[in-house]
């Protein structure tokens, strides 16, 4: 496991001293910027006696390494990884389990997304197998907007037998899927419910389909045939909210 890694972005930034300040080692800030945000974030760093440099914007965006900063970047200690025995408790202390499985999203842009989307309606944990998925890098921490911070990213070996252990633990297992017979509208979504969406592109894999109690999908109207990942979460994840109102 790396000893240190490589953080960006306002929003990243402020979740990080709210949350985990003790995680910071340096903080790098574009010179001359004069932004509240931003001068903020250096006042609450050096309270927490963070070494801050002010650099020109070429050092910044060698160290975000081409990405959109915001005139921040910090060298942190790794942030928690969470594994099966995370997924466990949470699913045991929590009365109405309500969970988003991505079977092989491996965009880092999309997963951001979908973090962020999930910690806005509520879910209690994101799933994602090891291999195959984007994991939690800057740009996932970045297009997060602070979710990355606060909603457990639960990296499973074996996504097929983790759904068959929350299937036991009497989770429902809700699946998206273009060939589905009935749409979410259609369907209740209110008791204890892990949200599987598949990959950009090819959905979900066939071993993940199988283990899937139920099959969804949204109406399609237009000419397209489907929309992108995050954006289709986002739509099931307020309707599971809708119906446990």
């Amino acid at each position: 496991m790396a000893q240190q890694e490589w953080l960006y972005g306002i929003h990243a930034m402020e979740s990080l001293l709210q949350r985990e300040p003790e995680r910071l080692i340096e903080l790098f800030v574009l010179k001359g910027r004069d932004d509240e945000r931003l001068l903020n974030i250096v006042n609450q760093a050096r309270r927490f006696g963070v070494s801050v440099q002010f650099c020109q914007r070429k050092t910044l965006d060698d160290k975000a390494q081409g990405e959109q900063h915001q005139g921040v970047v910090a060298k942190a200690k790794p942030g928690r990884q969470y594994d099966e025995k995370d997924l466990d408790e949470i699913i045991h202390a929590t009365p109405m389990p309500f969970l988003l499985v991505l079977d092989g999203v491996t965009d880092p842009h999309n997963l951001g997304a979908c973090l962020r989307t999930a910690d806005a309606a509520g879910v209690h944990a994101v799933v994602v197998p090891k291999d195959k998925s984007a994991s939690l890098t800057p740009t996932v921490r970045k297009v997060a907007c602070g979710a990355a911070e606060v909603i457990p990213l639960i990296q499973v070996t074996n996504l097929a037998r983790t759904l068959k252990e929350l299937q036991q633990a009497g989770v429902w297992i809700v699946g998206t899927a273009g060939e589905a017979e009935q749409d979410i509208y259609q369907c209740s979504l209110s008791g204890p419910l892990a949200l599987v969406m598949g990959a950009e592109g090819k959905g979900m894999r066939r071993l993940t389909r199988e283990h899937c109690d139920q099959l969804i999908k949204l109406p399609m109207a237009g000419s397209v045939s489907s929309l992108n990942v995050s954006v289709a979460t986002g739509i099931c994840l307020y309707e599971v909210v809708r119906q446990r109102q």
